[in-house]
């Protein structure tokens, strides 16, 4: 069966933006009859727009923005209307031309993005997994999601990502909660070897990893879905169901706030290591 052409999350933000756009030209003190008519448009027009009905342009938001004198207003807008169509992506429908095809469609994002910063409350991140556990969590998905079976593609395409950890010019900070190292994905030995592998990483000059310790007071560092924020630019993160992209520049701001409050509660160095280690002794 086909996905919806319009989620529900999708028609939510488009009413959100309506919203925004309505606060706007209140604030203005402007009516939508006498906002329409400054703009050269027919009433109509701006009753759709504030309603979430028809999406509006780049210069629809520009000119809105002008003739309420709120430009202040206008990029984040525009950030906004430009995400919405992209923002929540169902699994199923990307992954319908196979695995290997998803893993190189993010190649693009990881070359141009010089501060990659990830949280992981679910599995290993993709560019600290080994081959095995990329494996094993790949055909978790085709298990699950009935997807095209080309993991062998797949894998090689996520694995030689991991390139770019290496290649200079790049920071890259990782925080992983503890139990995910205590989650058995494939064997016991598939994930004793991932854990060995992590603890060799932390010796790479480019990246920061943090481990979140089970039974830490939490206070503002609530547990979250996995994300990633690249640069300041974009938030992808992970549903059951979907990927979600975030590129407007106040609910990127949110998660870089949430990332740090995240990095606040984590242990670094031989504390991470030492957690590492439990984790690999308790596999037996």
């Amino acid at each position: 069966m086909s996905p919806p052409s319009q989620p529900s999350s999708v028609r939510q933000a488009r009413e959100a933006l309506g919203k925004r756009l309505r606060e706007v030209r209140k604030a203005s003190g402007l009516t939508g009859r006498a906002l329409a008519a400054k703009a050269g448009w027919h009433e109509s027009k701006s009753s759709r727009l504030e309603n979430g009905k028809t999406p509006p342009s780049d210069e629809d938001i520009r000119t809105w923005t002008r003739i309420c004198h709120a430009q202040h207003e206008t990029a984040d807008l525009i950030a906004t209307a430009r995400g919405i169509d992209g923002m929540y992506v169902e699994w199923r429908r990307v992954e319908s031309a196979g695995l290997r095809r998803v893993q190189e469609s993010v190649l693009p994002l990881f070359l141009r993005t010089r501060w990659f910063r990830f949280y992981q409350s679910q599995v290993i991140p993709g560019l600290l997994q080994t081959e095995h556990y990329t494996r094993a969590m790949l055909s978790t998905v085709v298990a699950l999601r009935e997807v095209p079976a080309d993991i062998d593609d797949a894998v090689t395409a996520r694995i030689s990502r991991q390139h770019i950890l290496h290649a200079g010019g790049r920071r890259f900070a990782f925080l992983i909660e503890e139990w995910v190292l205590r989650s058995v994905i494939g064997s016991s030995e598939t994930m004793e070897n991932q854990l060995v592998h992590l603890i060799g990483l932390t010796a790479t000059p480019a990246v920061s990893l943090g481990v979140i310790p089970m039974g830490v007071a939490r206070g503002n560092a609530w547990p979250a879905e996995s994300f990633a924020i690249y640069d300041e630019k974009q938030v992808s993160a992970e549903l059951v169901s979907a990927c979600l992209t975030v590129t407007q520049p106040r609910e990127i701001a949110d998660y870089a706030k949430s990332f740090t409050e995240l990095a606040g509660i984590a242990v670094y160095g031989a504390a991470a290591r030492q957690l590492i280690a439990s984790a690999i002794d308790a596999l037996g």
